[in-house]
């Protein structure tokens, strides 16, 4: 059972999707067979009825997107718990061969390290840019450098701010005198689904600001697993596109 998107993505990469019993209702690739996995709830809170009747063996988990407590319970009802924790894009490697290793997928799992190498290799570092990346509104909220996405964009010479270490998504106040100090806005399609008509009201809200705001694919930058490889290449493609366009 997996109750992590990227994670679920991965399970059917490796070829164990038939061994997939459960997932969570944020698990949404691969979009033509993932459907066919019982849901048990969400990231946060599970239908602990729903699992016993699916009786998984191993349940995989992630520190930043599912919860103590439902680790717990799970440890209690007898399921394996595979904690995972990626906090920068080579530690996607390792999660292959861990995934591979416990499942009996280690050829697969060597083919994605492969992969992953190559796409890795390929991103060089861009013009240096500060870079606010916002993942929620009401209130506006952002990502720390201890996280998987802003350790990722640095790999392009992109830096987040502001500058924190205790809060790894903090809440921020988005004003003139925060974007004086930002050469790029870009606004993620996850968690909080941004999109065209966020875009036009950040730069009718920010006029002196309104070139810098991007729409990105969240996906992309924040998903790890077999979807890191695709998006070491979005990253690669992102910064391409600014530096032609600068």
């Amino acid at each position: 059972m997996s109750l992590v998107p990227s994670l679920t993505e991965l399970v059917f990469e490796l070829g164990l999707g038939d061994r997939l019993v459960g997932r969570t209702h944020y698990c949404i690739h691969p979009a033509d067979r993932v459907a066919g996995v019982s849901s048990v709830g969400g990231t946060k809170k599970i239908r602990m009825d729903r699992v016993r009747a699916l009786s998984p063996t191993h349940a995989l988990v992630n520190i930043d997107e599912n919860t103590t407590a439902m680790a717990d319970a799970l440890a209690a009802a007898g399921i394996t718990v595979v904690v995972t924790h990626p906090v920068e894009a080579r530690d996607n490697v390792r999660l292959y061969k861990l995934i591979g290793g416990l499942f009996g997928a280690e050829a697969a799992a060597r083919d994605l390290c492969r992969d992953f190498e190559q796409a890795y290799g390929a991103v060089t570092a861009a013009t240096s840019r500060r870079v606010l990346y916002l993942i929620w509104q009401d209130p506006w909220m952002t990502v720390s450098r201890e996280t998987y996405v802003s350790r990722l964009l640095s790999l392009i010479g992109w830096r987040t701010v502001p500058i924190t270490a205790d809060v790894r998504y903090p809440q921020i106040t988005l004003n003139d005198s925060l974007l004086d100090g930002i050469d790029l806005v870009l606004l993620s399609s996850e968690p909080f689904a941004f999109g065209g008509e966020h875009l036009r009201a950040f730069r009718r809200d920010y006029p002196v600001h309104a070139n810098k705001v991007r729409l990105v694919d969240g996906e992309m930058l924040s998903w790890y697993g077999s979807r890191a490889i695709a998006g070491l290449r979005y990253l690669r493609n992102l910064a391409d596109a600014e530096d032609a366009s600068a």
